[in-house]
């Protein structure tokens, strides 16, 4: 299967987990495609001055991978920087938050798994 670029829905979320701004995600797939074994497998675009909270993950685990730009990232309490190729986890039972505190877009791809 194929799905064109035209195709993947685009979500917009304001405060997501209570950050600022407004969040966009481009879903590459719905859960039944990723066998109900995941519940997102897409592209998250921050424009400068919007994040996402910090949040933890009871059940599930997320993964970033930083396509574009630099962000702040907070791993389970401690603060780092990301930048383009670095690759973030946060397993079942931390927390994590990204913010882009740059003038540029952050865009970055998801995925989060279940336990």
């Amino acid at each position: 299967m194929i799905r064109k670029a035209q195709d993947c829905k685009i979500e917009l979320r304001e405060h997501m987990r209570d950050g600022d701004g407004t969040v966009q995600i481009t879903h590459f797939s719905t859960a039944e495609e990723l066998n109900e074994k995941g519940r997102l497998f897409g592209k998250i675009t921050l424009n400068p001055g919007c994040g996402i909270g910090f949040h933890v993950h009871e059940t599930d685990s997320e993964l970033f991978y930083i396509i574009k730009g630099t962000a702040e990232y907070d791993d389970n309490g401690t603060k780092v920087t990301v930048s383009a190729g670095d690759v973030t986890v946060c397993p079942a039972g931390t927390g994590h938050s990204i913010t882009n505190k740059t003038d540029e877009v952050v865009e970055l791809v998801a995925v989060i798994v279940y336990a």
